[in-house]
């Protein structure tokens, strides 16, 4: 069974001092990460048949636990070419290979076996490293295919706890994605913003986006915008910290067990169908196995979640509805 995962912080994780090119004992044995026990590096991938991903570029802005992040656009533009060179470096070094295209995706992952260099296609997650819309072009042609615009609020929209309206440099950057084919990542969008981005780009996603019925927050995503991204033919990633997967969830409480992240996807199938539920797990995105639920200890038991579901849904929730997704419309 190929896995696709549609939110994996790499590049972000190196920047942290994190070498994904140990095995999963030696990174944990010298994780500069106090805290936070990481899932993931290549091997560990390749264990549990991850045969490609949507790989962030992220830029952490200011705040208490990111002093280092960014204040200025220029700062986050510096982060983001930092992560771009360091996909780059991997490339040359055997560990990734970098896809473009739906074309490229579902070639890679037909040849795909666990000897072979793990797919990675670019999603941006926060818009702020780009001056304005005029610089996409150049993103694009690195090999950017997607777009969060927004994690907290950016210079382009509101977000997570950070609610608001598109401003007039996010209307100008939907319409330049929508140009270009970049497509919209919805995960973050605050419910004003989700509401104008998608009539301005309606290739739209969600990466990694729980269900606000079970958990509320604007972090995660209401029935009625699931049902307009299911609406539109997306695609969303279920999400796999414990907070995001049970309501009112807080550190030294139990951790969410498979059935209750099991009932994202179903709430998911219930509001479109199974046809548009897929893994989107953000690891080692900000925490560890701590917060995560209560059956991982290592990225390869993500897939314990499937025995959750329907037998008949699990090849197409682990990979195939994204490939489906990608092919269709990553050109």
């Amino acid at each position: 069974m190929r896995v696709f995962d549609a939110h994996l912080d790499l590049a972000y994780n190196a920047g942290l001092g994190r070498d994904l090119t140990l095995s999963l004992s030696d990174l944990r044995a010298q994780d500069p990460v106090a805290g936070e026990t990481a899932c993931v590096t290549f091997s560990e991938l390749q264990r549990a048949g991850v045969a490609a991903c949507f790989a962030t570029l992220f830029a952490a802005p200011a705040g208490p636990e990111t002093p280092l992040g960014y204040e200025t656009w220029q700062g986050a533009r510096r982060q983001a070419v930092a992560q771009l060179d360091q996909y780059r470096r991997w490339e040359d070094q055997g560990h990734v290979r970098l896809l473009r295209s739906g074309t490229e995706v579902r070639e890679h992952v037909r040849d795909w076996d666990d000897t072979r260099p793990l797919g990675v296609v670019l999603l941006m997650e926060g818009a702020d490293p780009l001056r304005d819309a005029g610089d996409l072009p150049e993103w694009v042609d690195a090999g950017v295919r997607l777009i969060g615009p927004a994690w907290r609020r950016t210079r382009y929209a509101g977000g997570t706890d950070e609610p608001g309206p598109l401003t007039d440099r996010g209307e100008d950057l939907l319409v330049a994605m929508r140009e270009l084919g970049v497509a919209l990542d919805a995960s973050h969008l605050d419910d004003a913003s989700f509401w104008q981005a998608i009539e301005l780009q309606p290739l739209v996603m969600a990466s990694h986006s729980n269900s606000r019925a079970l958990v509320p927050g604007n972090r995660h995503l209401s029935d009625d915008m699931a049902r307009a991204i299911f609406e539109r033919g997306g695609v969303v990633g279920l999400v796999a910290p414990s907070m995001f997967i049970r309501a009112g969830w807080a550190v030294g409480d139990t951790r969410a067990s498979a059935s209750e992240w099991a009932a994202h996807a179903e709430h998911y199938a219930q509001l479109g169908s199974w046809r548009q539920v897929g893994l989107g797990t953000d690891l080692d995105g900000g925490f560890g196995i701590e917060k995560g639920p209560d059956f991982l200890n290592r990225y390869a038991d993500v897939l314990n979640v499937l025995d959750a579901l329907p037998e008949a849904e699990r090849p197409r929730v682990a990979g195939g509805n994204w490939l489906r997704w990608i092919e269709r419309n990553l050109k």
